[in-house]
């Protein structure tokens, strides 16, 4: 281990670990829908560069071939009695459990994120699977509901599964955004067709593998790679609906087009969200949640921490133990648990990342940790930063950086600091920090986003997986997770069953007559209490 002079502490480690072999990487890509003289594509592993995987191309027409697997499975697998659905899932919940060493090798290899982060994943889709594999039934039965005429009208709600979903998926998350929409989707019965993000295709097919060795039927999971630009219009032009986590601009796109073609989008986009340290917050504790908000994944997550605001009279004293803390950070490379921070995914990342901290400090900003790429360290690595003195003229002042990165500023009361949380067309996650339980949740229910946590960064909304969780504004429409989660991939249907005596009057009764007797009946319910 080496210490870099006034920096973070730094690791390197083996370039790949030992269970990521060239047999296991053919199996996976093997599993993608693609023809056998596809055209091939080399990702590489962020720590290092080295080359990673070599996977196959899929075209337009191997995405339509997908979807026609998948239209024929779908209807056997809608069939498939929910008790059966139920122990599938629990047995992939079992799996990604016990197998959990091979994914966080892989997601690492992929990613380039700390073992601590991809354990995170494995923990998310365990809570997923055994959430929706125990509840599923529940949210599905069908339901009486209030009939029209009291006793008279027997009113059912059913759901139906859509049909094949499409879900397109990122690669900062790469298990939990591969898996967990997925599991939900197929629980209510669909197939589905995904196309994960290349950089990270390896673990969404590790995913599927396992799904499959669960029990789940052939061809109703299936994954295509390749670029938007090329397989985009396909994915979407036979999709029944559309599950996709990714940026804004791309969510706009997507959200359109669903509207075009009149079926329903769930948008998980960007983000710039903030954290509150109120005036009475453990400094301590807040300045800890502030790490694990801001640099999880070296920062790379859609509900991590880019704006801090914090009380004037406890500034100074916060500001210094969240530096201290930051600067005493481990950054490397490591297929353990002894690092902190790691790598950033993509070269693009790292230009994104460079040019806004750049871009600050030229404009007057302070850097009080950070600052820096670290190359030494391996080509993509970025030290975890501080920033100070940030102006609306900086290019990262209100737009994501996505990285390691955080500004800091200072309010004065409890309505400027919601003013300056809320001044953003983002809404996706927040933090409040105090010793007041009551107090923080009066102030997370006045910021604009889908989830606010209160002494906690974002695990805690995250992972309440009874409750929805999904953006406001521009950081997407829809909700992952809880009943809302499940709900999305289904269609209601009505049945009503109409007896003895309808809205039209019997062949005695003139229509006049009948609508004073359907008056009186309308108040008398009323004065009934009747709902």
């Amino acid at each position: 281990m080496t210490t870099a002079p006034a920096g973070p502490t730094t690791t390197r480690g083996p370039s790949l670990p030992a269970s990521v072999t060239p047999s296991f990487l053919q199996r996976l890509s093997a599993q993608v829908s693609a023809a056998p003289d596809a055209a091939r594509v080399t990702t590489s592993a962020p720590y290092t560069g080295v080359p990673l995987a070599d996977l196959p191309v899929s075209t337009p027409e191997d995405v339509e071939a997908a979807f026609a697997r998948a239209r024929t499975a779908q209807k056997t697998w809608a069939s498939t009695p929910i008790a059966e659905r139920r122990k599938i899932l629990l047995r992939y919940h079992d799996l990604v459990l016990s197998r959990q060493d091979e994914v966080l090798d892989l997601m690492q290899a992929e990613n380039g994120k700390t073992r601590r982060d991809a354990f995170l994943e494995v923990v998310d889709i365990g809570i997923v699977s055994r959430y929706y594999a125990r509840n599923a039934a529940k949210y599905l039965s069908p339901k009486r509901r209030r009939g029209a005429i009291p006793l008279l009208t027997h009113t059912t709600e059913l759901r139906h599964p859509k049909g094949v979903v499409t879900v397109i998926s990122p690669w900062n998350y790469p298990l939990s955004m591969a898996a967990s929409d997925t599991i939900a989707a197929l629980m209510a019965g669909n197939a589905v067709v995904q196309k994960p993000d290349t950089q990270t295709a390896l673990t969404a097919l590790w995913s599927m593998d396992l799904m499959y060795e669960a029990g789940l039927p052939k061809d109703v999971w299936q994954m295509v790679i390749g670029r938007g630009s090329s397989i985009g219009g396909a994915l979407m032009d036979n999709a029944d609906y559309m599950m996709f986590t990714g940026s804004t601009a791309s969510g706009r796109n997507i959200a359109s087009d669903a509207g075009r073609r009149l079926i329903g989008a769930s948008l998980e986009l960007g983000g710039k969200n903030p954290m509150i340290v109120l005036d009475d917050a453990d400094i301590n504790k807040a300045a800890d949640g502030a790490v694990a908000a801001c640099f999880p994944s070296a920062g790379q997550l859609c509900v991590s921490i880019e704006r801090l605001y914090v009380a004037e009279s406890v500034r100074d004293e916060f500001v210094a133990a969240f530096t201290a803390r930051t600067k005493n950070l481990k950054i490397g490379a490591a297929y353990d648990y002894s690092v902190d921070v790691g790598s950033l995914t993509t070269p693009a990342q790292l230009k994104t990342v460079t040019e806004h901290v750049d871009d600050a400090v030229a404009k007057g900003a302070t850097v009080l940790a950070g600052g820096k790429a670290r190359p030494d360290l391996g080509p993509l690595f970025y030290e975890p930063t501080i920033l100070t003195d940030v102006t609306p003229d900086m290019t990262l002042y209100d737009h994501e950086t996505f990285g390691p990165v955080v500004s800091i500023y200072t309010y004065r009361d409890i309505d400027e600091a919601i003013a300056l949380a809320n001044a953003t067309p983002y809404g996706l996650n927040g933090s409040v920090w105090s010793r007041n339980g009551a107090r923080g949740r009066a102030v997370a229910a006045r910021v604009h986003a889908g989830t606010v946590n209160v002494n906690e960064a974002f695990a805690a909304a995250w992972g309440s997986i009874d409750a929805p969780m999904g953006g406001m504004g521009d950081s997407g429409l829809g909700r992952r997770h809880g009943a809302e989660g499940l709900l999305k991939y289904t269609e209601p249907q009505t049945i009503a069953h109409q007896r003895i005596q309808g809205f039209t009057p019997p062949a005695r009764i003139s229509p006049d007559a009948w609508a004073s007797i359907l008056t009186g009946a309308l108040k008398a319910l009323k004065a009934a209490g009747v709902r």
